[in-house]
């Protein structure tokens, strides 16, 4: 029996981009093929050898990020007393990366932060990345950007938006020019 009111309709939801589908089905497939390659290598090896692995793979790691931090912090300074604009660091964003894929627990992420520090693989990776987001940036919107830091703004939780011009008057006799002395900063 129908009631004879009408039902709600609502605005149609836009479509979920394939990356925001398939990534968490992604990161799942990974983490249990993690956790079946451990217990692979604890069957064949025993619970100490994966203990014992995973520790490796912990401290090896560790050793990796502070060795790129360091570089990277040596590149910068030396940049900064030459004057020069600091150069790229995206040799040392990989091995960073390389390394926190093999502080991460499992086998399979040690492998390809083991990849990551062969150099070859590096400049592959990093000719790859750079072509992708100059390709992302030439087929951006221009002034796209600000245009979200815009609304962003706009969205504050009052909701309000004053646009105007603050003009400061600091000529003679101006309440800011006591004895001509600024009135001191505090806070």
């Amino acid at each position: 029996m129908t009631s004879g009111a009408s039902s709600p309709t609502y605005p149609a939801r836009p479509r979920r981009s394939r990356l925001r589908t398939l990534l968490p089905l992604g990161v799942a497939a990974w983490l249990v093929l993690e956790i079946w390659l451990l217990l692979l290598v604890a069957d064949a090896a025993g619970g100490l050898a994966v203990f014992l692995l995973l520790v490796a793979g912990l401290v090896g790691g560790a050793a990796v990020v502070k060795r790129a931090g360091r570089r990277a912090f040596a590149n910068l300074s030396e940049s900064l007393q030459r004057g020069a604009p600091p150069q790229s660091g995206g040799a040392n964003g990989l091995t960073m990366l390389a390394g926190l894929l093999i502080m991460l627990p499992g086998l399979l992420s040690d492998v390809v932060g083991l990849l990551l520090l062969v150099p070859p693989v590096q400049k592959a990776v990093s000719a790859y990345t750079e072509r992708t987001i100059d390709r992302k940036l030439r087929a951006a919107v221009p002034g796209a950007l600000g245009d979200a830091f815009q609304q962003a703004r706009m969205r504050q939780p009052d909701g309000k938006v004053v646009p105007g011009e603050v003009v400061q008057d600091d000529g003679p006799g101006s309440p800011h020019d006591a004895d001509g002395d600024r009135p001191p900063l505090t806070g």
